[in-house]
């Protein structure tokens, strides 16, 4: 186990997780545009396929993230990696805007940091709790935002027939 009495151990990360850091890389990070320091992977490649290649990019990180959680992370971190993979999915699904988002909201490299992060440093202990709370009111931001455009449109459709 990574943790004994509720401390932190060193993990090396070059032993059972170094391939999820591969992936990581890989799939966010892995190639370069010559003559900048801008950096893209195969995510934003796999997503120019529609619906197909969000729903693997979204696959694939919740792997990375089952696999990461396995190994001992706080329930803290474990939350915040799924809000990394949902957010990525979520700007993902919107066409244009989602491609573009891709190059530069890498949620699997987020992941690493925080992974890291959180064995290396102890950062992030914890139930999460205050990020549940934040992310359940956001949703309901959105979900009534969401109920007075469809009521907005719908009034709008109806005034004009």
């Amino acid at each position: 186990m990574p943790f004994i009495n509720n401390k932190p151990q060193q993990v090396n990360l070059t032993g059972k997780l170094k391939w999820v850091e591969y992936m990581a890389n890989l799939l966010d990070d892995k190639f370069r545009i010559p003559g900048t320091k801008f950096r893209f992977g195969l995510d934003p490649i796999m997503n120019l396929i529609p619906v197909a290649g969000d729903i693997s990019g979204f696959l694939v990180g919740a792997a990375l993230v089952w696999v990461m959680a396995r190994h001992g992370v706080s329930r803290k971190v474990l939350i915040l990696m799924v809000v990394n993979i949902c957010v990525d999915a979520l700007i993902g699904a919107v066409p244009l805007v989602g491609q573009i988002s891709d190059f530069y909201y890498k949620s699997n490299s987020r992941n690493i940091k925080l992974l890291k992060e959180h064995y290396k440093e102890g950062k992030h202990q914890g139930q999460g709790t205050g990020v549940l709370v934040v992310v359940f009111l956001v949703l309901l931001v959105f979900f009534a935002a969401f109920l007075f455009l469809l009521y907005a449109i719908t009034k709008w459709v109806v005034g004009w027939i």
